[in-house]
């Protein structure tokens, strides 16, 4: 029987990055809407550029998938060209915002100082963060009985009160597994989210630490999410390329509600 929380409602989120054009994100919609579940079951999201993020609020008005946007900057306003305001996501009925992906890192020079001004500004302005952590895991595996905190958990949650974590995500997304074509095993992807939920204990507390969701990213697909999502500790996909097909996206949010696959038990691996 799974130990998994049942008060964690899993969650899939599809991380288009700067892919489809306008027709393709209308065409996307219109094949997913009406087919996912209420967001009590199994939580959606569509991350998507900027510029279409308000035709997606709108075409989704009567749907429980949620818009995502994949970046936010840390002030409100102000002469900030080409970066996009918390206040104005909120304002336009985005929900979540994705905060510091590898690639935001690897291309744009985003560090742990920035993701936590982000974090700090979405929760400002009533957005939910999901914030990605790409840390080796490897490096903290002999430390799991002595709850390390994982360095880029503790640093994006600077400064958030126990009352504003509860509206945080994170998600391990491991660098080699983004694009690669090969994801992480469950084992692997398992640990890794245990050391998160490990640092979340010792941040806040062990109660608080077992209502936070903690997803896995990094070239998941339907064929390989079925035993990583069924983990103890892991609540839901971070999907890149697979979750461009609607068809594909639908199979995980599918998945997601009824994995069928027993876990494995941490301590025995």
């Amino acid at each position: 029987m799974s130990q998994h929380n049942a008060s964690r409602i899993p969650f899939v989120v599809a991380n288009w990055k700067i892919n489809k054009l306008h027709a393709d994100v209308a065409e996307f919609l219109d094949k997913v809407n009406g087919k996912v579940p209420a967001e009590n079951v199994v939580e959606t999201g569509i991350a998507a550029q900027d510029l279409f993020l308000s035709d997606m609020v709108r075409a989704t008005a009567q749907s429980p998938i949620h818009i995502v946007a994949e970046n936010v900057h840390w002030e409100d306003s102000g002469a900030y060209t080409g970066e996009t305001s918390p206040k104005a996501l909120k304002d336009i009925g985005a929900k979540y915002v994705l905060i510091g992906h590898f690639e935001r890192r690897k291309f744009f020079n985003e560090t742990d100082s920035t993701v936590n001004l982000k974090v700090t500004a979405a929760l400002r302005n009533g957005l939910r963060p999901i914030i990605d952590v790409d840390e080796d895991m490897s490096t903290y595996a002999q430390f799991m009985d002595a709850e390390p905190s994982v360095a880029q958990v503790a640093a994006a949650l600077a400064g958030v009160s126990v009352d504003q974590i509860r509206n945080v995500t994170l998600a391990y997304e491991p660098t080699w597994a983004i694009g690669s074509g090969e994801a992480a095993s469950a084992v692997q992807a398992q640990k890794a989210a245990h050391l998160i939920r490990q640092t979340l204990a010792k941040l806040y507390s062990p109660v608080i630490a077992e209502q936070v969701r903690v997803l896995y990213g990094g070239s998941v697909t339907p064929d390989n999410a079925r035993k990583i999502m069924l983990q103890k500790d892991i609540d839901g996909v971070l999907v890149g390329t697979s979750a461009l097909d609607p068809e594909k996206f639908l199979q995980l949010v599918a998945i997601a509600q009824d994995p069928e696959v027993p876990e494995f038990n941490i301590e025995n691996t």
